[in-house]
């Protein structure tokens, strides 16, 4: 060091600046460490409680991922929807059916004097599977405490399930789709005091695929229509 410089530092040093002088940075900033357990999932009751534990989870089907996709809609809804698993535009967009098949399933509903917003819509499974593959069994089971939380959460008096892929994780069968269809069936968890009325329909992405099973979906449709008119 020079003498200038050694003036200049001195000069500091009386000034009262001396912190830069440490062989360590300065610890100005305290952090807090997070010392709240998180909580378990019997112990969560909010929808914005199962989200945060839902994405904290080590899923394999998270490294395909980009979000995860729990919910949309309204959480006071008397109506639950449920489907199978995100695609591209909902692993995009963070919510459950925003492509294609959202925007038939927003028609579908349309039809029978029902608002999107005014439903709870999720999915079996949160996260986007490989190249949308049907999720494995393992993991609906995987994720089947997620969405039994979710339907205690939102208490709704209606489900309605799109799909093979949700027929088989609410009501356990391993019957066909054309054999579960046209008649209520019912749900219900040691957590909740009612039974909860389940109708299966067809999913969106598969009437679009195969559009000649539309007018089937139309009496599902026409059911749950029925139904939610003497519910009120």
């Amino acid at each position: 060091m020079n003498q200038t410089n050694k003036e200049y530092l001195d000069f500091l040093v009386n000034s009262g600046v001396k912190y830069f002088l440490k062989n360590e940075p300065n610890n100005f900033y305290k952090i807090e460490k997070n010392t709240k357990k998180n909580p378990s999932l019997f112990e969560i009751k909010t929808i914005e409680e199962l989200l945060i534990y839902t994405q904290s989870l080590e899923n394999p089907l998270k490294k395909s991922s980009k979000k995860t996709v729990l919910y949309d809609g309204n959480l006071e809804s008397d109506l639950m929807i449920i489907g199978e698993a995100p695609g591209k535009d909902e692993d995009d967009q963070g919510k459950p059916f925003v492509g294609m098949a959202g925007k038939l399933l927003n028609k579908m509903l349309a039809a029978i004097n029902i608002k999107r917003e005014n439903v709870y819509i999720t999915n079996v499974v949160p996260w986007r599977p490989p190249n949308n593959r049907t999720p494995t069994e393992d993991e609906i089971l995987e994720c089947l405490p997620i969405l039994q939380k979710q339907i205690e959460i939102i208490n709704p008096k209606l489900i309605f399930l799109l799909g093979k892929t949700a027929a088989k994780a609410i009501l356990t069968t391993p019957l066909q789709l054309s054999k579960l269809r046209k008649v209520w069936h019912t749900y219900k968890t040691i957590n909740m005091n009612k039974n909860v009325n389940v109708l299966v329909s067809y999913h969106p992405a598969f009437l679009l695929r195969s559009p000649e099973f539309k007018k089937e979906a139309w009496i599902d449709l026409k059911i749950l229509e029925k139904k939610i008119i003497n519910e009120n």
